[in-house]
């Protein structure tokens, strides 16, 4: 009976605190547009690429494989998207910039103000100091 009770009560608990729970918005999503864009004025910005020509070439090849994105892809077709912008990459940019481009540094994420810090450690009085005398104050005996 207790069990019972219990796992009754459990159970309306996590269901309470399940329905309690706001749905989780998610960003709104960029369209294909703005998500070539923003990959090619990264790309641009990285690479230092000012040719107007080649930008253009990129853009429109980022803009091919956003498309390519927004239809719900597995994990195995993801991958082979990233193979392929990997490739076009490699006929699109120098040999250099492509070198750059695979191996720039991956950006860390952004921590809170102040979480790298240590905070510093007291210093403690050292053991053979003999104790000062406080003056106004009565020891208590």
């Amino acid at each position: 009976m207790n069990k019972r009770l219990f796992l009754f009560l459990f159970g309306a608990l996590l269901s309470g605190v399940l329905m309690a729970q706001e749905p989780v918005e998610d960003r709104p999503q960029r369209t294909p547009e703005e998500e070539a864009i923003k990959q090619t004025t990264r790309l641009v910005r990285e690479l230092e690429i000012r040719d107007s020509v080649r930008i253009d070439t990129i853009y429109r090849m980022h803009l091919k494989y956003a498309r390519v994105r927004q239809n719900g892809l597995t994990r195995a077709q993801n991958m082979e998207r990233m193979q392929s912008i990997y490739n076009e990459l490699k006929v699109l940019l120098t040999e250099k910039e492509f070198d750059r481009f695979m191996n720039h540094p991956v950006e860390q994420p952004r921590r809170p103000r102040g979480a790298n810090r240590i905070a510093p450690t007291p210093v403690a009085a050292p053991i053979d100091a003999a104790p000062q005398k406080q003056e106004g104050r009565t020891p208590i005996r």
